[in-house]
């Protein structure tokens, strides 16, 4: 019984990337990473489906990647800041009484 490999979003992305950008075949990026060439074609059919507009504009799977990752830090910054602002509230209006 052989383990799953778990690969990274950027991992995934820069595959992807490698794909899109190059003028290597699809099995042969696979064979260079060392993974199933199945494996990579579902990111690459997964990436293409998400991203229609993707190939006709200037970002790659791997700007996408570092965009998603950027919008879900900013909006755990987002939600702690509110949060903070909820707490200081609190004590602030329990120390005036």
């Amino acid at each position: 019984m052989s383990k799953r490999q778990k690969f990274t979003p950027e991992f995934r992305a820069e595959a992807v990337e490698l794909v899109i950008s190059s003028q290597k075949s699809l099995v042969e990026v696979a064979a260079s990473l060392g993974i199933n060439e199945g494996t990579l074609g579902n990111w690459v059919r997964a990436y293409r489906t998400e991203h229609p507009e993707a190939e006709t504009e200037e970002r790659g799977p791997v700007e996408w990647a570092q965009y998603e990752k950027l919008r879900k830090e900013l909006l755990e910054v987002k939600r702690e800041n509110d949060f903070l602002k909820d707490v200081s509230a609190y004590f602030a209006s329990n120390s005036k009484k």
